[in-house]
């Protein structure tokens, strides 16, 4: 086949795959059935859809379970959930566009969220400017929170305070940890975090003797390293994206740098990826998630957090984490808040939103005057390649403490 001719069919194929897609949504004004629309511009492509896909799938299987159920119910009528989807490519520029494409042109009645705080920044303003509810997944930076926004709800717990559970178990380690060293990234979660947790260590009494930024579109760790190194840190408190972790870890190996306690990280240590990334590299890595699957967590649609963390890796191959789960709640909370509200009308939705308070398999949903959910997050560690929780507000189980060097690890 000539290569122009190739060159043809690839376009063919790809437009036949867009206008598949197409076919897959309906408009809602189109439909022949009441429907209530979602949308989301989601990282699907590009840099970040590593992570982009727990709320690609997180969202669709959250609405086919409902409208498995038989829908929902508003005014006496029965209405199907509908989810309209856009990759953003992992471009904010292209997520505004989009999520003014979903008010203006598809009429969604509630916008989901992208992932990471930029992204929902910018969809943020959107939906605040046209009156419409946003129930978000992505986003925990405070400067989301702080605009004194009333149509954005969050079900991420606050960056400013992701290493709080942390810290208190730092407290309780024998040895004590004097000194922390922090690393983090340039977006606007990690500048919240950053800050957040200066403030926390400070109260704390320990001694931050290294507090460096990086760039998450160029990440170069060696000068990070060599301080890290040089300023020898108790502990390493680390926060971007997982893509840049396993780089950071495989780095500190190639230069055998490891803290006592090395090193907890805001992103990966949760997620399947992580582990098979890194491997044996992996263990000894703490963590944080605001939820593990757990039968406790009883849920209105899935039953509880266990057959929903079994059923998710059964339909797409791999297991949720903490964003799939959040991701899941926000469709619930969405199509809770337009059930108690018996109406779409946005406003009167937004309001049922902000009060709802209800048990779900990511957790207890209720949300502070700000729109961010209050929940606090679970130490985790990889011990023996599986992640294991440790401490809440107590030791759960036993912590690897202090971290072997790279050189005394088991093979």
């Amino acid at each position: 086949m000539k290569r122009s001719k190739m060159m043809q069919w690839g376009r063919l194929s790809l437009a036949a795959l867009a206008a598949a897609q197409l076919v897959a949504w309906t408009p809602p004004w189109l439909s022949s059935e009441p429907v209530l629309t979602l949308g989301a511009s989601v990282q699907l492509s590009g840099g970040l859809a590593g992570t982009g896909r727990y709320y690609r799938d997180a969202y669709q299987f959250t609405v086919d379970k409902i409208n498995e159920s038989g829908g929902i119910t508003v005014d006496g009528k029965k209405y199907k959930v509908a989810l309209r989807l856009l990759d953003n490519k992992s471009d904010p520029g292209v997520n505004v566009t989009q999520h003014e494409r979903l008010v203006a042109r598809d009429k969604v009645n509630v916008l989901l969220g992208s992932f990471s705080s930029n992204a929902v920044l910018a969809g943020a303003a959107v939906a605040e400017k046209n009156h419409v509810p946003m129930v978000q997944a992505g986003g925990a930076s405070s400067r989301i929170f702080a605009r004194g926004y009333k149509y954005v709800f969050g079900t991420l717990p606050a960056a400013d305070d992701y290493f709080g559970s942390t810290i208190e178990m730092l407290g309780q380690l024998s040895p004590k940890p004097q000194t922390v060293g922090l690393v983090s990234g340039d977006d606007a979660f990690d500048i919240a975090l950053s800050a957040g947790t200066g403030t926390l260590l400070k109260q704390a009494g320990m001694q931050v003797v290294l507090d460096q930024q990086y760039s998450e579109r160029i990440p170069n760790f060696y000068n990070i390293l060599t301080l890290i190194q040089a300023k020898a840190p108790d502990v390493l408190l680390w926060s971007g994206h997982e893509a840049s972790a396993i780089r950071f870890v495989r780095e500190s190996r190639g230069r055998n740098i490891h803290p006592k306690l090395m090193a907890s990280f805001t992103v990966g240590v949760p997620t399947a990826d992580f582990r098979k990334g890194l491997g044996k590299d992996a263990n000894y890595a703490f963590g944080m998630t605001p939820w593990l699957p757990s039968e406790r967590l009883k849920d209105r649609w899935f039953g509880d957090a266990m057959q929903f963390a079994a059923a998710y890796e059964k339909k797409f191959g791999y297991p949720p984490d903490y964003h799939a789960a959040a991701a899941a709640a926000a469709v619930e909370t969405a199509v809770m808040g337009v059930e108690a509200a018996n109406t779409l009308d946005p406003s009167k939705v937004r309001d049922a939103i902000a009060r709802l308070d209800f048990g779900s398999l990511y957790g207890h949903v209720r949300f502070g005057d700000n729109g961010q959910i209050v929940m606090r997050q679970v130490v985790i560690q990889i011990q023996d390649d599986k992640v294991v929780e440790i401490f809440t507000d107590k030791f759960v189980n036993k912590p690897l403490y202090p971290v072997p060097g790279w050189n005394e690890r088991p093979m």
